[in-house]
């Protein structure tokens, strides 16, 4: 069982930055991918970020390549994602999500396991 809590959302001008974080809870987080989802009003869930239980392996959605980086400290059991250059199309709810490490990055919300409660963002001038 993993239990995760994510903090760091906020309002944030168009161009500015954020950091959100996750703290999972669990002996076992190193067998984990991490992901990083976000859903905006009217729209699917999307994975925008996600990380392999050893943190050498990542993927990003198109969207926010470039601008968004996923991290993890496995030390702490926490997983990060640093939002740079922040538009009001990344205005969502994110969610941090975990599956078993299996050798892949699911891409699919359906495969992962377990989720967060959720934190708003939203960039607006």
């Amino acid at each position: 069982q993993v239990q995760l809590v994510e903090s760091g959302g906020g309002l944030v001008q168009p161009g500015g930055s954020l950091r959100l974080s996750c703290a999972a809870s669990g002996r076992t987080f190193r067998r984990y991918v991490m992901g990083w989802f976000r859903q905006a009003p009217g729209k699917e869930r999307e994975r925008v970020a996600a990380i392999s239980g050893g943190g050498t392996i990542t993927n990003y959605a198109d969207s926010v390549k470039g601008r968004f980086t996923i991290s993890r400290d496995n030390s702490e059991n926490t997983v990060a994602l640093q939002m740079n250059s922040l538009q009001p199309e990344d205005t969502a709810v994110y969610y941090c999500a975990a599956h078993f490490d299996g050798g892949q990055l699911l891409p699919r919300s359906e495969d992962y396991n377990y989720w967060g409660q959720g934190t708003q963002v939203t960039v607006s001038s």
